[in-house]
């Protein structure tokens, strides 16, 4: 094996996953045990008024993008995915899980309809 680029990038996105499947697998852990609701649909790092709304869609977001990345890392480190399968795996997850956030986000502190005090 030698090392280039691409097997430091490798490297790079294997090791990055364990630190988004805590995070997310925590988050998911603290809003559904815990009930603390200070991390739903974040929008410059103020969640919303009523995010206790919104808690149970942010806790799948993430328990579902956490317990597929897990499951990737575990796949991984038994050889049982090649590189292309559990890279694009990974990708198509965190792409995905990104957007559902933002978009939860954004419907959680929209204000269609509202006036402005």
């Amino acid at each position: 094996m030698v090392f280039d680029i691409s097997v430091a990038m490798t490297w790079i996105l294997f090791l990055a996953l364990f630190p988004m499947a805590f995070v997310w697998l925590r988050r998911a852990w603290r809003i559904t045990m815990r009930r603390d609701f200070s991390e739903v649909a974040l929008k410059g790092g103020e969640s919303p008024a009523n995010s206790k709304k919104y808690a149970p869609y942010e806790a799948g977001i993430n328990l579902v993008a956490g317990i597929i990345i897990l499951g990737v890392i575990l796949s991984v480190l038994s050889a049982a995915l090649e590189y292309q399968v559990w890279s694009a795996i990974a990708g198509s997850t965190i792409w995905c899980k990104f957007f559902a956030s933002f978009a939860l986000s954004r419907q959680a502190h929209a204000s269609w309809g509202k006036t402005k005090t």
